[in-house]
């Protein structure tokens, strides 16, 4: 028995946080339907959802294992459970997709987002998406030996003109002024 009241109360926790992470001010009904068509052409395109499709399964994972740390006797029963449960919330995936074309529409036109979605299903964009991840890791190490170098050259020419300037300053310095030459001829 208290394994189900446990069981209920994880899972509507969960329900409830989904529900309210999923909650916002944004409605479809604002944006005209071949927009939001639009927006989830682009979306799949850009594969921008993709990183989110592990939070059901990792949220089933942590519940399965709490509760059967709890209740290690009913390893198969919740397993089952978690297992049920889980495949019936996977359609909720849907609401994700739903709000992240709202958000795409809100902040391109359609145009642009077809544009987006044209690029991103090119090869050349397709390529991007493929390499992206490593250009980038690699212009980052450039810039990193980049900005040594520059740091480096930069030290020595301030270095160099400096070590001109104090020279400079100690050799007239060490030159005696038109003053000094008076006194010296007047002595």
């Amino acid at each position: 028995m208290y394994l189900a009241i446990r069981a209920r109360h994880s899972i509507a926790a969960f329900a409830a946080a989904a529900i309210i992470s999923f909650a916002s001010p944004a409605s479809a009904q604002e944006v005209a339907e071949s927009h939001l068509k639009a927006a989830r052409a682009a979306i799949t395109a850009l594969t921008a959802t993709e990183q989110f499709d592990s939070i059901l399964p990792q949220a089933a994972a942590a519940l399965r294992g709490e509760l059967i740390q709890k209740n290690p006797d009913l390893v198969q029963v919740i397993t089952r459970l978690v297992d049920e449960e889980t495949i019936a919330l996977a359609p909720r995936r849907g609401d994700l997709e739903r709000e992240a074309a709202v958000i795409y529409a809100k902040i391109f036109s359609e145009q642009q987002l077809n544009e987006i979605a044209a690029f991103y299903n090119s090869d050349t964009g397709r390529k991007l998406l493929e390499d992206g991840a490593l250009v980038a890791r690699q212009v980052h190490e450039a810039a990193g030996i980049w900005q040594r170098g520059i740091a480096r050259d930069l030290a020595r020419s301030v270095g160099t003109k400096l070590d001109e300037i104090t020279s400079a300053n100690a050799a007239n310095a060490q030159q005696p002024t038109e003053g000094d030459e008076a006194q010296q001829v007047n002595q």
